[in-house]
């Protein structure tokens, strides 16, 4: 059955970004639809272009056939078991328990760094001094990545293939590098790693040609 994933901007759309490397890096045949983000202002949710595609007037949403998935670890979800082969998550109990525990840490966590720090793919690289609670985040997270490749292997989160944790957290990837967030070594070679692969540069790409600039995402 076909799937279609609507999504916002690429260069600023976060929680688009991760349903939609997920499935390409899994392999997955969809058709996508961007709709642009509206300018900030007004109560999330609000806007009618959204509104025609999302119960919650929020992107990304997928359809699958005549059923409707809207948030994006919702989405990655589904993928996982409506697609099993594909192995978005790890096959091991344990293994598979943490990379729920840091994908819904992500997903629920690091207010302070999501919400100053936007994802903007087309950012030129450059320091930008944050506070103590974004370098708390910061600090958690280099621990996360941390604690998972050195259980694993690498170079993915959990091992040598790319996974439902490395998704929820490849907007983060953006952040650190055009923000240069870390200079954590294991961070940095894990940040390699998302950035070399070929879905990475086909999302960046078209990011890079999209005109749309949202003037409340620039730092």
């Amino acid at each position: 059955m076909a799937l279609t994933l609507i999504i916002g901007n690429k260069n600023y759309s976060s929680w688009s970004f991760r349903p939609w490397i997920a499935m390409t890096e899994a392999g997955i045949v969809f058709d996508e639809i961007v709709v642009p983000l509206p300018e900030t202002g007004g109560r999330a949710g609000d806007d009618p272009n959204l509104l025609k595609h999302s119960p919650s007037g929020k992107v990304p949403v997928l359809r699958d056939g005549d059923l409707t998935v809207w948030e994006s670890l919702a989405i990655i979800e589904h993928i996982a078991e409506t697609h099993p082969e594909v192995g978005l998550w790890p096959s091991d109990l344990a293994e598979r328990a943490i990379a729920r525990a840091v994908s819904h840490e992500m997903h629920g966590g690091f207010s302070a760094l999501r919400s100053t720090c936007h994802m903007n793919i087309r950012r030129s690289p450059s320091k930008l001094e944050v506070g103590p609670y974004i370098q708390a985040d910061v600090a958690r997270i280099e621990d996360i990545w941390a604690m998972c490749l050195e259980r694993s292997g690498g170079p993915f989160l959990f091992g040598r293939k790319f996974s439902a944790a490395d998704a929820m957290y490849a907007p983060v990837v953006n952040r650190f590098h055009v923000y240069q967030l870390t200079s954590n070594p294991t961070a940095l070679a894990y940040m390699e790693t998302l950035m070399a692969r070929s879905s990475w540069g086909a999302w960046e790409a078209a990011s890079r040609a999209e005109t749309w600039v949202l003037e409340s995402e620039e730092i």
